[in-house]
């Protein structure tokens, strides 16, 4: 692993820390014992400042190890977690991903640095504010480290030193793994100060067996420092695979240097330990006295004593084994998964599309010269295909719950900018829809929330004067229908009024004075361009800008969106999307040899059909069918043959027919844009090239469905209108799914 993928994985890794450490602020102060989600948080900051260091990212550590600093004395139960302390460290989370991007990019701004200058005062503030708060930089681990090692040494003859001694191997692999011995180095002195250190070279061998990419050296040091021993540790984390690290405390038993001394392989380690500090010659000759009397022990047939220092020794081995057996196991957990690139699942999912392409072309061509084993061949290509199109899709699938959990900190913020008190409900989380909609759809929910909170949601004396709980809620909800996933976004507020919103809009001259409206229609002109029935302009909306941007955005993905509401109960806003962007099932049919293609998910069944002219719906087992003529609509030219077809399709619990001349059957569907010229083209959706060659027209359904919704059926449930004495039967062509 070169530097750059190293950096590449920090950046990544932070991300997701970062995303947790804010989850865990964000849920602290709902639950009854709050220690676990403290050192969640804890664990997090710890983990970005140490990985930080073998990057030589000084600024990121040095703000990291104040924030860490508050959180030891909340550990401890010094300070308070408060609101005021969860926002603040909720800002210095947000700091430390602008400084890891600064960092990464090379450039810091004034504001940067300005901005962390102001939460480092606060954070120290806070120390400073609790007497009982343990000094910055001291961690409050310190102390226990301090207290479990002082029986030991009052048990036996100890070192003398005031240093940590560490005895560092590096693995022969460590450079190709992407590790620097340097940077550990650096970020050690971080943590204290390197009072002495010996470089040990003995395993390099000859210059012309030397491997430039291969690490030889080993490092004996002293370190001062008031960090404990799990700080120390976790600086080594990565490279417990490819290293022999040993970590002895200050005051350390000198039966641990004799061991140590023993362990080694370097003859001359004693006289090391010497150079270093950590031992003094007299302490030197009293280790290597009690290991010689130790190995007399073991050669004397009488059983040999137990001392304390022994058995601390054999539960400190035992414990440093368990741990890198833990990081082994946890290393090995995450060789599962793989990070790809997403322009890497971009480019195969294009490759997929063009291989359908191919297989229906060559598909076509064995039916064309009827050969039985090409076409069994082909068959069987086919069935291949569809397996490597489903596996490729189920890369690009993710859970929309990280999307959702986002808003946590939105809903989090508004309320206190607001002042209101409004909680967020999660549904749905595990529902998966492709990626590139989850990316795409983050900014009109962001809109869609925090519309919902200050025009939604009513001011708490409002509330309770109404009956209704003072803490207002707002309800994030995923789901799977028909092919689509539907996301709702819901208010228990006052409600939109429709007389108000018709009366906007009538006085901005959307609409004619005395037109009658539905109410799909009302609440759609929401939606319009500069369009808001704020009393008055805030921070977060009222202008009129954003509602229109999140309609167009939504139906930028094939999407639509629709609201209802409730005076004095609430709104709910749904948004449908289809799961993918790149490859359906379709289902192909012709008007006048103009293939169009369905979305199979949206149909119900396909039923033969004769009718007079000027028919608008079909009598479909005594419930009435509005149906749309693609003919029409699209102006095809020709005329209907004798016999047509009624493809019946459902979309938002509604049903309705498209008129076709004949029904070709499934076929998988590669999705390719329209150019921005036939943006206008109402009841097409994107586009797809048949195996001949011929470009195909994808049906929008909803958009055919708001055409039938415009006719005499406007505002009606079409499933249960009754039925007219003129209406017109079809006749079942494929079973429906009722």
């Amino acid at each position: 692993m070169d530097m750059d993928q190293a950096l590449q994985m920090f950046i990544a890794e932070s991300d997701e820390l970062l995303e947790s450490m804010e989850s865990a602020l964000l849920g602290v102060l709902q639950t009854s014992d709050r220690s676990d989600a403290v050192n969640a948080i804890f664990r997090a900051a710890h983990t970005i400042k140490g990985s930080a260091g073998l990057f030589a990212f000084d600024g990121v550590v040095a703000f990291t190890h104040v924030v860490e600093s508050v959180l030891d004395a909340v550990r401890d139960g010094h300070l308070e977690l408060d609101e005021s302390l969860v926002s603040l460290l909720l800002d210095c989370g947000d700091h430390i991903g602008g400084l890891i991007s600064a960092a990464t990019g090379g450039e810091t701004t004034a504001d940067l640095s300005e901005r962390g200058a102001g939460l480092v005062g606060r954070l120290k503030a806070r120390l400073a504010a609790n007497n009982d708060a343990m000094p910055v930089g001291v961690p409050a681990a310190a102390a226990v480290a301090v207290a479990t090692t002082t029986p030991a040494a009052a048990s036996g003859a100890v070192a003398a030193t005031e240093c940590w001694h560490l005895s560092l191997r590096f693995g022969i692999d460590s450079l190709r793994n992407g590790m620097d011995p340097q940077s550990f180095l650096r970020y050690l002195g971080k943590l204290g100060s390197i009072e002495r250190i010996v470089t040990l070279h003995d395993a390099l061998p000859p210059l012309a067996a030397l491997d430039p990419e291969a690490c030889y050296l080993g490092f004996e040091f002293a370190l001062r420092s008031d960090a404990d021993k799990q700080a120390i540790e976790s600086a080594f984390e990565f490279v417990l695979d490819d290293a022999r690290i040993r970590i002895l405390p200050p005051h350390s038993p000198l039966a641990d240097y004799a061991a140590l001394i023993a362990e080694s392989d370097e003859a001359q380690l004693g006289e090391i330990l010497v150079r270093c500090g950590s031992l003094t010659a007299d302490e030197l000759r009293a280790a290597q006295s009690a290991q010689n009397g130790a190995a007399q022990a073991v050669a004397a047939p009488q059983a040999p004593a137990v001392t304390v220092q022994n058995v601390a020794a054999s539960v400190a081995a035992e414990a440093v084994s368990e741990r890198q057996k833990e990081v082994k196991d946890n290393k090995s957990h995450e060789h599962q998964s793989v990070r790809v690139d997403a322009q890497k699942l971009d480019q195969l999912i294009n490759l997929v599309g063009e291989l359908i392409i191919a297989a229906a072309s060559a598909n076509l061509l064995a039916r064309r010269d009827g050969n039985a084993a090409m076409q069994e061949a082909n068959a069987h290509l086919t069935s291949m295909v569809e397996s490597v199109r489903d596996s490729a899709l189920q890369l690009r699938m993710v859970k929309i719950g990280g999307t959702f959990t986002r808003f946590r900190r939105v809903v989090h913020d508004v309320s206190l900018e607001i002042g209101k008190d409004i909680a967020l409900v999660l549904k749905g989380e595990d529902t998966e829809l492709d990626k590139t909609v989850v990316e795409r759809i983050g900014d009109p929910l962001t809109h869609l929330v925090r519309n919902a909170m200050d025009h939604g949601i009513e001011a708490t004396d409002k509330r309770i004067a109404a009956g209704k709980p003072a803490q207002g809620t707002v309800t994030l909800n995923a789901y799977h229908d028909s092919g689509s996933i539907v996301i709702e976004v819901s208010d228990d507020g006052g409600g939109i009024d429709r007389d108000r919103v018709l009366a906007k809009a009538i006085e901005r001259g959307l609409i004619e004075p005395g037109r009658v409206l539905t109410e799909s229609e009302i609440y759609a002109l929401v939606f319009e361009p500069g369009f808001s029935t704020a009393e008055k302009v805030s921070n977060l909306s009222g202008r009129g800008v954003g509602m229109d941007v999140v309609k167009r955005n939504i139906t930028a993905l094939r999407g639509n969106v629709d609201i209802h509401s409730e005076v004095g109960v609430g709104t709910t806003v749904t948004v449908r999307l289809p799961l993918t962007l790149a490859i359906i099932n379709g289902f192909q049919v012709t008007v006048d040899n103009v293939v169009f293609v369905i979305p199979l998910e949206m149909i119900d069944e396909c039923v033969a059909f004769t009718a007079q002219a000027h028919a608008d719906y079909v009598d479909l087992r005594g419930s009435v069918l509005p149906f749309v003529r693609l003919r029409e609509h699209f102006s095809t030219g020709g005329k209907p043959g004798t016999r047509e077809n009624i493809v019946v399709v459902r979309h938002a619990g509604q049903r309705f027919g498209l008129v076709v001349d004949n029904l070709l059957g499934e076929a998988q569907t590669v999705i390719k844009p329209l150019s921005k010229m036939f943006a206008q083209v109402r009841g097409i959706s994107g586009s797809s090239i048949l195996g001949n060659g011929e470009v195909a027209l994808i049906l929008d359904v909803p958009a055919l469905m708001h055409q039938v919704g415009q006719g005499a059926f406007a505002g009606k449930e079409f499933s249960s209108q009754p039925i007219p004495a003129s209406s017109h039967p079809a006749v079942p062509l494929l079973p429906g799914k009722e």
